[in-house]
């Protein structure tokens, strides 16, 4: 099997603080090559920039302010992450989007800083890294009359059905496919829509430390997802949409490299 990019992968996160070194030696033994780190906020997307010069080639970095985070924006917040655009191995433009589920910041708040996040996006020519949970509609409302001045973008840990999955599809959107596939008791609408996704727009992540596959054979004591549980989750995914391992391997770096143009 070819090796894999965890396109989504929170190694900023002090659960890893400890062992950030041997989770990394983990993954790459388990097939795993290359580790695209999420920013979250002003500091976590400097912390996942360090990261990713420190290993350039494995490790890229993406740099914005997750929606639970939307009330800390400002323009302080915009110009700094317009200089860490600059750095080449931050690779998209994120975390940012919709989070109407829990609200951590207010709606108006989320989407101010989600609309700047993306005129930030159209001004670099670097493609988003999106999240919306609970806000399908505003989200897809706000995205779609600029979509046509970005590079492109992710549906980053979708966990929706087929009637959340279409609108995504429809702005040529990448969708990012994450342990959520892998739970028994929230994943039946996500195993059933997966088929209607076409081989050229999936991408595969994990969200450590969040979203532990719940199906692991053996699970690991401390409940911390690890980017070496990435082939399990292509192995489902490949189940689920019932084509070859080999093949599902191959559409995911092909599509990694185009959107984030890696090498």
């Amino acid at each position: 099997m070819e090796p894999l990019t965890d396109i989504g992968l929170n190694l900023t996160h002090d659960s890893f603080d400890a062992d950030r070194t041997e989770v990394i030696q983990r993954a790459e033994a388990a097939g795993v090559a290359r580790f695209i780190i999420t920013g979250t906020s002003v500091t976590e997307s400097a912390r996942a920039l360090e990261l990713a010069q420190s290993q350039p080639g494995k490790f890229f970095a993406t740099a914005g302010i997750h929606p639970h985070h939307a009330k800390q924006f400002d323009q302080y917040s915009s110009d700094a992450l317009r200089v860490l655009l600059q750095n080449p191995e931050v690779v998209a433009v994120g975390e940012c989007g919709l989070d109407f589920f829990r609200n951590f910041s207010p709606q108006q708040a989320q989407e101010t800083a989600f609309a700047a996040h993306l005129e930030l996006a159209a001004e670099t020519g670097l493609p988003v890294f999106l999240h919306q949970r609970g806000a399908q509609e505003r989200f897809i409302n706000i995205l779609r009359p600029v979509r046509n001045r970005l590079a492109g973008g992710v549906a980053h840990c979708f966990t929706g059905g087929i009637d959340e999955l279409r609108p995504l599809l429809d702005l040529d959107l990448y969708i990012g496919i994450t342990g959520w596939l892998c739970d028994e008791r929230r994943g039946d609408a996500l195993r059933a829509a997966v088929p209607a996704i076409p081989l050229n727009r999936l991408l595969v992540e994990t969200d450590a430390p969040y979203l532990l596959p719940r199906d692991l054979a053996k699970q690991p004591r401390s409940r911390r997802n690890e980017p070496s549980f990435l082939p399990h989750i292509l192995h489902r995914l490949a189940a689920a949409i019932d084509k070859p391992v080999d093949r599902v391997a191959e559409a995911t770096r092909l599509n990694t490299e185009r959107l984030f143009r890696l090498a």
